[in-house]
């Protein structure tokens, strides 16, 4: 990519489309083309043909996505399955119409079949049944591979996809109802530390500062003490007498890998510089390759580490009523590493900086649709 290239960053308010644009101003990009979800709403086939008609991006990374834990994929799989198809759609179709020399789709690794062999190889795709927690989402995203193969199949087009394992970092989702586990067990051990040292209005200035879900954001009375109790019970953030617990969801037996996002956003831009369809092609005929660190950690383990990083000293108990989800979702990462490219930062440090963004007072601005 050339330094002035016409770059257009779907998604640039979400997780990873703002450490994608962090990353590109980092290496000196200037010409950066950004929308809201208000001025360009990308299910809409018209507005977005529109954008490209107008605008004519050279470079499309792709990161806009409706996303969510299992709560949110089991509570709302037609706006999962049909946002998510309408975006990739829309932009993959634009890019080629309107002559966009490189793309770059995110996908998700939850793609892979339910009981796929760990570590999951890229040639893995479709060689099972999905998780039923979230197939709306991964047929979706599954699709958008395929959209890109296609396209560069029978129009010659330079679009490839990554498929990044579970992310975290600046800007994720700390809504309870519907963030991935990592951001909600950080929450939540940071609300029980508050509890445990009676901090209630630290606790009050948290629930102002990020959406809770479930419904009681509009019902939470912020001068009614009793009250916040009784949501922080809700959420699994639970006293007993003098001593608090938290409760997290299902056996914590499964397995899952963690990449933060600024690992990802160095390897997107990595591979828009270095690598082309025809060089992916090579290691996978869908045009994709997975990018993780090759290590995971048990979830029980994890609520260790993160619960030890904010400094939470009660108990943790396990919802064994809740589901787990995929036993273990492990990525093989060796083609990527052929690529050229490897993750550098480790978890527990990943989780402190995160932590510490939490807790800085930074604006809640997660809207990966935006």
């Amino acid at each position: 990519m050339e330094k002035n290239a016409k770059i257009f960053v779907a998604g640039h308010r979400g997780l990873v489309g703002s450490a994608i644009v962090r990353k590109l101003r980092e290496k000196g990009y200037s010409n950066i083309i950004t929308k809201t979800k208000a001025e360009l709403d990308l299910r809409r086939q018209a507005d977005v043909e529109s954008f490209f008609e107008r605008e004519r991006p050279e470079y499309v990374f792709l990161a806009a996505a409706k996303v969510g834990g299992i709560l949110a994929n089991s509570t709302y799989p037609a706006e999962f399955i049909y946002d998510n198809l309408a975006i990739a759609l829309n932009v993959i179709h634009a890019s080629y119409k309107y002559g966009v020399k490189k793309l770059l789709n995110l996908g998700s690794s939850c793609i892979y079949p339910k009981y796929a062999p760990q570590p999951m190889k890229e040639e893995y795709l479709l060689m099972g049944s999905l998780e039923p927690t979230n197939e709306a989402y991964a047929i979706a995203k599954i699709s958008a591979i395929k959209l890109v193969r296609y396209y560069n199949q029978q129009y010659g087009t330079n679009f490839i996809s990554v498929m990044p394992t579970n992310l975290y970092g600046p800007n994720d989702n700390f809504n309870l109802e519907t963030s991935h586990v990592l951001p909600a067990l950080i929450r939540k051990f940071h609300l029980a530390k508050l509890l445990e040292n009676g901090d209630i209005d630290a606790i009050k200035e948290d629930f102002k500062k990020y959406p809770i879900g479930f419904g009681l954001d509009e019902k939470v009375d912020l001068n009614d003490e009793d009250g916040i109790i009784k949501v922080l019970d809700k959420l699994g953030i639970k006293r007993e007498g003098k001593d608090v617990y938290v409760e997290i969801w299902g056996s914590g037996e499964v397995y899952r890998e963690f990449l933060h996002v600024d690992d990802l956003a160095d390897a997107c831009v990595y591979l828009m510089e270095n690598v082309d369809a025809k060089d992916m092609a090579k290691l996978c005929p869908d045009y994709f390759v997975n990018i993780g660190t090759g290590v995971d950690i048990k979830i029980k383990d994890l609520a260790v580490m993160i619960k030890e990083i904010v400094g939470f000293k009660g108990n943790i108990k396990h919802d064994l009523t809740k589901p787990d989800g995929t036993p273990r979702k492990l990525l093989d990462v060796s083609k990527i590493k052929q690529l050229g490219w490897e993750a550098k930062i480790k978890l527990e440090e990943g989780i402190r900086r995160v932590y510490e963004w939490y807790i800085n007072g930074k604006e809640f601005i997660n809207e990966a649709n935006n």
